[in-house]
């Protein structure tokens, strides 16, 4: 008989919710984000870029690293839950 996380990830997988390699992406995402803001600095910097592009791209790499780093403590407090389980 196979687990219970193991049939709802079945489940999951069968519905579309959850798509092989989705964590990668997320990670290639935000990576993608904060050098778009690096770049952004660096051609205000060279004179090549405006003050408002790099304060956006700024900006929008803080919320993704942000967002990435909620997402990292809530899966580890998750994490942590199950492994506290007394079985």
């Amino acid at each position: 008989m196979p687990d219970r996380a193991d049939s709802h990830a079945d489940a999951l997988r069968a519905r579309g919710d959850v798509q092989p390699g989705a964590f990668a992406r997320a990670l290639d995402d935000v990576a993608s984000v904060l050098g778009a803001a690096t770049r952004a600095e660096d051609a205000f910097a060279t004179g090549g870029g405006s003050l408002n592009d790099a304060i956006y791209e700024r900006a929008r790499a803080d919320v993704a690293l942000s967002i990435a780093t909620a997402a990292a403590q809530r899966a580890t407090q998750a994490l942590q839950s199950l492994l506290n389980l007394q079985i």
